[in-house]
């Protein structure tokens, strides 16, 4: 094997290597997401707790991403499509990062709905909302581990129905705090549960649109979604 190929087998091993890391940031992530909701359905403190503990996990696996990012830009210097893949894992660590966030910010809003007092006839809303921003991320995760541009494009397309689910559940706690002003605290911690999923949902399709971005070499952010599949 001359020396180019090497270095072309070595970057690919390295490839690989931070992919897999990626990957599993992203199973992390999606596991705090799933277990912050669970704990806030069910106003389980001590789960709660495990999730705002458990950032650290993730915090801490971007930071090695990121090192190992820039080990391969300096060491190998890609250049076209490897370049464009490094940016993208770049960029997607982040967004993975934020969603961590996210998820430990339900947490603490479960913590706090704990010591409220639960409202459980608007669970069923939020729980609706969770399973799809989750069913977002997977996909999401997917279709950068295949390079799946037709995926990357469906996954886009479902947050407006994550939009939708934020809406519905903004005007009905809405007339419950009008109802009952007692209500008010608890309210507004589920508002902010449902915001940080809607975010969530965001952040997925930024993930899908680095897809994109890798495969076709083109930057679909701030296209509508109607003009998106035109453009590719």
């Amino acid at each position: 094997m001359g020396s180019g190929e090497h270095i072309s087998h070595k970057f690919d091993e390295e490839v690989d290597e931070v992919t897999t890391s990626v990957l599993q940031m992203g199973g992390l992530v999606y596991q705090q997401i799933e277990s912050a909701v669970t704990a806030l359905l069910s106003c389980d403190k001590a789960l709660a707790e495990k999730v705002i503990e458990d950032d650290v996990k993730v915090n801490t696996l971007d930071v090695q991403i990121d090192e190992m990012c820039n080990r391969i830009i300096v060491m190998r210097q890609p250049t076209a499509t490897d370049l464009r893949l490094i940016m993208a894992i770049i960029k997607i660590t982040n967004d993975l990062e934020r969603m961590g966030d996210e998820a430990k910010r339900i947490a603490r809003q479960a913590i706090d709905l704990v010591k409220r007092g639960a409202l459980p006839d608007t669970f069923d809303c939020i729980e609706q909302m969770a399973n799809r921003v989750k069913e977002m991320l997977n996909r999401s995760l997917d279709a950068f581990a295949r390079k799946n541009v037709e995926d990357a494009f469906e996954v886009i397309g479902l947050d407006s129905k994550v939009d939708k689910d934020y809406e519905n559940l903004t005007r009905q706690q809405i007339t419950y705090m009008m109802e009952d002003p007692r209500k008010i605290h608890a309210s507004i911690d589920l508002l902010w549960s449902a915001r940080a999923l809607e975010r969530i949902g965001d952040r997925s399709c930024n993930i899908c649109e680095y897809v994109i971005y890798l495969v076709k070499g083109k930057d679909v952010r701030h296209i509508d979604l109607k003009d998106l599949e035109q453009h590719l």
